[in-house]
């Protein structure tokens, strides 16, 4: 439940603090006071699309905070998943401070979210009800949306849902394959074309590399290869002379006759020195064996280079690319050689698909059915109580194509004078009914919705009197297992409720500063006698309000 609102520089709210309580609470106050601002406020704490027109004048910032306890199990959890804990005290704070850059930062328990992020975790705090949901209330589109909700059909509707894309996609494969006979022969042409040409090319993966580092040594080659015969000569020796390794041996051989220890280890290391030279001599062979062997020439490289660069341009811009390109050609003609098999086995997929798309969407229509008549009925029980005794309310059901959300269009028809047939809603519910029909709906509605804290902002729109006091009742009711807050003009509303709030407004200093308030009993009897009157309130008044207050605790 909302436990608490802090509001500062939000339109003429300088600053104001606002303690809620559990129950039924009203909030009135004269127009222009700041009841709106109150809602816009709570809009904003949730998450709702704001605009800096709403930051007081003359303020660079503005600011809400709230206070929720108490959360359903739904709202813990999902906020739990995202990493936020209640604090110790088991409550939930949101802040939004919004400048007039049009920034905004909001926090969940200290931690940073997105508008996106606090919209979706308000669905499971807290729901704001008024014009917007009678608006709502007369688009047919959305009547099948409430329908489903006492359905409690959520398993079969994603039943539906998942065999409804199956059924698509292998919509889309199968029209994908059903191709004329010319631009079929034509594609296997190109893509026959396409896997010879890389085929024949025989990419390796890292091979552009490779031949880049090979053209690189093969341009130096004629210089490496002088080199290599050099140093190998010089190890080696030719027909006319010793090499370093031969003349370290014939050292090793003028020494071995004396009989010295010292002379003795150096002959030693002459051959080891020997040993060594012969080594790496053997080395510089194999080198310029190989590079005189296997080298390409620096025109074979670049004529590759060349190849590879054009197969890059056309089919990936690198080897593994390429290969990847040549696999899906592979697999396309594949799949259209044999598209007639593929076509008779995606007949036979969708033929099954449909029919048990149907099937299921059969068992959606059903729930919707049988959930519609309870709906009809609970319905207008409340609108009966709300004083429109000779309502009629249907639930008119029709099949209709199949979308993503069933095979059903719903709409709300509506009668509320004898002799007349119930036509649709948007056609013929004044502003009253309409506010009493929408408060029956949530009514019906309010054991399925685990949100324990709603608010209707002019429910009552339309209606006075006799009706006024039924919707009073009804609100009451709703407010039995939950919190309910409600934005009124009307004195059986607020007679009605546990909690009283007073928004008012006086101007100082040339600014309009705006007020909240919980009233007392007498306080109460004084505003519920404004309300009824406007005017001053005189004894009879006085005690008009007094009996509707007292009355009202019953």
């Amino acid at each position: 439940m909302l436990k608490y609102l802090h509001i500062e520089n939000i339109a003429v709210i300088e600053k104001c603090d606002i303690d809620f309580n559990d129950g039924f609470t009203s909030l009135t106050g004269e127009t222009g006071a700041g009841k709106s601002i109150v809602i816009d406020s709570i809009n904003a704490v949730l998450g709702q699309r704001t605009s800096k027109e709403l930051i007081r004048t003359g303020c660079e910032n503005a600011e809400v905070s709230a206070v929720f306890c108490n959360l359903p199990r739904e709202a813990k959890d999902f906020l739990c998943e995202n990493g936020i804990e209640e604090d110790s005290d088991g409550n939930i704070i949101i802040s939004r401070r919004m400048s007039l850059s049009g920034k905004s930062i909001i926090k969940i328990n200290g931690a940073p979210v997105t508008a996106s992020f606090l919209r979706d975790a308000s669905r499971y705090i807290l729901n704001i009800h008024g014009q917007h949901d009678n608006q709502a209330l007369l688009d047919p589109d959305n009547h099948c949306d409430f329908i489903d909700l006492l359905a409690d059909n959520k398993k079969a509707k994603e039943n539906y849902y998942s065999e409804f894309k199956k059924l698509n996609s292998i919509r889309k494969e199968l029209e994908a394959l059903q191709m004329d006979e010319d631009a079929k022969l034509r594609k296997i042409d190109l893509l026959k074309y396409q896997i010879s040409e890389i085929e024949a090319a025989q990419i390796k993966v890292g091979e552009v590399e490779s031949l880049k580092t090979q053209l690189s040594i093969v341009k130096n080659l004629e210089k490496n290869m002088r080199s290599l015969n050099e140093a190998y000569f010089a190890l080696k020796g030719d027909d006319n002379n010793d090499g370093a390794a031969a003349l370290c041996l014939m050292a090793k051989r003028a020494l071995s006759g004396i009989e010295d220890k010292t002379i003795s280890a150096a002959a030693e290391h002459l051959a080891e020195a020997a040993e060594l030279l012969n080594g790496v001599s053997e080395d510089i062979r194999e080198m310029s064996d190989s590079l005189s062997l296997n080298s390409m020439s620096p025109d074979e490289i670049n004529e590759r280079l060349d190849l590879l660069h054009k197969l890059m341009l056309k089919y990936g811009e690198d080897e593994d690319k390429i290969l990847a390109f040549l696999e899906s050609a592979k697999t396309e003609l594949t799949d259209i050689e044999f598209s007639d098999k593929k076509i008779d086995e995606l007949s036979v997929a969708l033929d099954d698909s449909t029919e048990k798309l149907i099937s299921l969407g059969e068992n959606l229509t059903k729930s919707r059915q049988k959930a519609a008549k309870e709906f009809e009925k609970q319905v207008c029980e409340i609108l009966s109580y709300l004083n429109m005794p000779n309502v009629k309310f249907l639930v008119d059901m029709n099949k209709g194509r199949y979308t993503k959300n069933g095979c059903d269009t719903v709409e709300f028809l509506i009668s509320a004078n004898v002799g007349e047939d119930a036509k649709p809603l948007h056609k013929t519910a004044s502003g009253g009914e309409l506010s009493r029909v929408m408060l029956a709906i949530k009514s019906v509605l309010s054991n399925k919705d685990t949100v324990d804290t709603l608010i209707f902002d002019e429910i009552d729109t339309g209606i006075s009197g006799y009706a006024a006091a039924r919707v009073a009742n009804q609100l009451k009711s709703v407010a039995s297992n939950r919190q309910v807050i409600c934005v009124t003009h009307l004195a059986q509303i607020a007679a009605k409720a546990d909690n009283h709030l007073l928004i008012s407004k006086n101007a100082e200093n040339g600014r309009t500063y705006t007020s909240v308030k919980s009233l007392g009993y007498e306080e109460r009897i004084g505003e519920i006698a404004r309300i009824m009157s406007g005017s001053e309130i005189t004894e009879n008044l006085y005690n008009s309000a007094k009996e509707l207050l007292d009355s009202g605790k019953e």
